[in-house]
Parts: structure tokens; sequence; C-alpha cells
């Protein structure tokens, strides 16, 4: 019998929030997963700190429809921090830090790849998880506690992490099985 896998048992669409930074996101971890969603019918929303066009570091474009402190998690099945140098500057930003708490606190899926794994260890959600992300904020996960190793991906639960650019496909595949895995 055949299914839409996107479509969860409460019969609605499952849907996935990316956050970005207000510039320079990394264009590949945030283009390259939203594709692999989108194409297991997986719906996108894009959230900042500003609504409206956003320009990632390698010059792509993309519309955040959302700025983060509007977001209700309810409305998500997950939420994924894309990294880049404009996340990096975000890491210890209270909006994005309370926007991961909520989400872990209504037992969402909560993702990060690169810097964006910072913001998580800042919002307390990775003691004693299995976590990784890009090697500059290394200090940062194991202060948050998490059990870093250095590993390309991690999961842990309903915590998925990635290292970078370079795990973009690995990313977003991933998180399509964790979500399609609670239909």
């Amino acid at each position: 019998m055949w299914y839409d896998q996107s479509i969860n048992k409460g019969g609605k669409m499952s849907k996935i929030l990316l956050v970005i930074a207000p510039q320079n996101f990394r264009d590949s971890e945030y283009f390259i997963p939203k594709e692999i969603l989108e194409s297991h019918s997986i719906s996108i929303s894009t959230a900042s700190k500003i609504a409206g066009e956003i320009t990632g570091a390698d010059g792509k474009t993309t519309e955040a429809s959302h700025k983060v402190q509007d977001i209700d998690p309810i409305n998500y099945d997950g939420v994924a921090f894309i990294g880049g140098p404009g996340m990096a500057e975000m890491i210890s930003d209270p909006e994005f830090i309370n926007l991961a708490k909520k989400f872990y606190e209504k037992q969402k899926i909560v993702s990060a790849i690169c810097a964006g794994a910072a913001i998580l260890a800042n919002a307390g959600i990775l003691k004693d998880k299995k976590a990784t992300g890009w090697a500059g904020i290394s200090d940062v996960l194991k202060s948050g506690g998490a059990i870093y190793e250095g590993k390309s991906i991690e999961i842990d639960g309903k915590i998925v992490t990635a290292d970078g650019p370079q795990s973009a496909q690995i990313f977003g595949q991933k998180l399509v099985e964790l979500i399609n895995s609670k239909a």
C-alpha cells in the first residue's frame, strides 16, 4: 500500500523550521538540506532575527518569512540552526537560544550544523548528549556538557548535529529519516 511519508499520524504535513543568521549564513548548509527535505514533501519555513531577503556568505539569497521571536514550536516537527560566519556571531543570541529551548521542551527535533551547534550547547540541551559541529566551537560544545568526538554527524535521540558544509547532504537525509520515523 502506497502512502505519502510526509504525512504524519495526525494527518498533517511534516514541517521543519530552518533558522539562519540575518546575514552570511552558509549557503550549502541551508540550500542542500532544504532541497532534500522538500524532495520528501516536508514543508520548510525559514526564520531569522529579521524577516525579508537574506544573503548567504557565498552570495545566494533566501527569504526569511518569520522572525525567531514569533515562532511557536507547536507548528513544526523540528528546527535546524544553519551555520556560517553569520551564525558564529549569533551563538549567544538570547532569541536563538530561547527558540532552541522551546523546541527541546516540546520534545521536537532539534538540530544544527556547523556553528549552529553552539546555540544548542548555550541553550543547555547538549548536556550528556553526543554532538558535533564546526571544530572552532568544540570548546563551546564541551563546556555545554556535550560528548564531543569530532565526528561529521551525531544523532542522540531527537538531537541531530553536523560538522559543516561537507556534511550538509547527510544532515538533510538524517532529518528526513528522523521526521519520517515518527510518521
